[in-house]
């Protein structure tokens, strides 16, 4: 502490209490991520979306013990959101400091309760660490494998950072486009029943649109339904239902980190311009606690392998050599209430009628599970045929690791 002005107080509560949640991440990127080769974050690739730039520079000046600048870039921030509760919340307490010392976060916005206060506080940490902590652009999220051509964007939601990245897919590449602020579920992440107010964790896509005029003023300018509980969630007894992402009420410019029953939730004006990016039945929204990234490099041998693993069980599903095939199967396999024993029991029964078979697969994409549980869902189209049956179909499989090996524990049709 270095000077005693009346402005001391609103620099260690508004700026350093701040500063100090910050600075947990700042400079410095997660213990998995390795440096980029210039040794930086590059920023300059990266799309600012929101009012996070001027927010920054708000606390910056307020940092710079620049008072009036600080009011300044407020008066600006609140120009460009009138609806953003903490800037407003941030230009009352710099109006009160030129009147008075403040010995808290929050003083300047009048009688609100404590808790808002608070929230407000959490918003503005979660919003700056986004920030001022981008992941390196020659990094990618591990968990897009592959997006087949069709699907032109992926979401991944990082719910630790209160963030979601929007990816768009340059010719089987995931290329960063933007990334924005949101709330998740007022009790955390990782949803297993129904109302425990918490976001799922895992691989989901975009079941449908809901535009405003079908739905009340709380979801704001939209929705877009996910596929919670997906076939891995409800393998594991998850239940729950209704986890979109939506927007926010017309007064409301933004909600705290943790404020929803469960889903993703933007400002409207973040969701409608995401909205343009969202096609339903092939957008994957993964949802992670913490993203794991991986170099251009790591992420290219991953996908090759298991574009390697998949290839094989098709050559060995052709060949009809029941052991070579069922080897791709782990133990713990079901599919349509069969096990794996009674599953390959049928398999062979099948394979005796036939002489030859021949499968295509096409429009692969992989996605790996951001959670606890490794597992990849691959879904592809596939074309079978056979000297007794020919059918084509979109189909769903989840890949575990088994015993170092990836397996196939599920499959059906997508």
């Amino acid at each position: 502490m270095r000077c005693l002005s009346r402005f001391l107080p609103i620099i260690a509560v508004s700026s350093l209490l701040l500063a100090a949640g910050i600075a947990q991440a700042a400079g410095k990127a997660p213990g998995h991520l390795k440096k980029s080769t210039a040794g930086a974050l590059d920023e300059a690739s990266y799309t600012d979306s929101g009012p996070e730039p001027l927010l920054a520079k708000v606390f910056d000046a307020i940092e710079g013990n620049r008072l009036e600048l600080a009011m300044q870039q407020t008066d600006l921030l609140i120009k460009a959101y009138p609806n953003f509760r903490l800037a407003h919340l941030v230009k009352g307490d710099l109006l009160l400091a030129r009147s008075r010392p403040l010995m808290a976060f929050g003083e300047g916005g009048g009688p609100a309760s404590g808790e808002k206060v608070a929230d407000l506080r959490d918003e503005a940490i979660v919003r700056l660490k986004g920030y001022r902590t981008k992941p390196p652009a020659d990094y990618v999220p591990r968990y897009l494998l592959q997006m087949h051509p069709e699907q032109k964007h992926a979401v991944v939601v990082d719910t630790q950072k209160s963030r979601l990245y929007l990816y768009q897919n340059d010719n089987g590449t995931p290329r960063f486009i933007a990334d924005y602020y949101i709330t998740q579920g007022k009790l955390g992440a990782e949803k297993t029943r129904e109302g425990d107010k918490k976001t799922p964790i895992g691989v989901y896509h975009v079941t449908s649109s809901l535009p405003r005029q079908k739905l009340t003023d709380f979801y704001g300018s939209g929705a877009f339904p996910i596929n919670y509980p997906n076939d891995w969630d409800k393998r594991q007894g998850r239940n729950g239902h209704g986890i979109w992402l939506h927007g926010t009420p017309s007064d409301t410019f933004s909600r705290p980190p943790r404020a929803s029953d469960g889903c993703v939730v933007l400002a409207n004006q973040d969701l409608d311009t995401l909205s343009k990016s969202l096609q339903v039945g092939l957008t994957p929204v993964i949802i992670s606690n913490s993203i794991e990234w991986l170099s251009l490099d790591d992420w290219q041998n991953e996908r090759t392998s298991l574009l390697k693993m998949i290839e094989e069980w098709r050559q060995d599903w052709e060949s009809r050599d029941l052991g070579h095939y069922a080897r791709h199967y782990s133990q713990k396999f079901s599919s349509d209430g069969q096990g794996y024993q009674s599953w390959i029991e049928q398999k062979r029964k099948v394979n005796a009628a036939k002489s030859w078979i021949k499968v295509a697969t096409g429009n692969i994409s992989m996605f790996r599970n951001p959670g606890k549980e490794e597992y990849v869902v691959v879904t592809f189209e596939q074309d079978y045929r056979s000297s007794n049956l020919a059918s084509q179909m979109k189909k769903r499989q989840y890949w575990i690791k088994e015993s170092g090996r990836w397996k196939i524990v599920f499959e059906g049709a997508a």
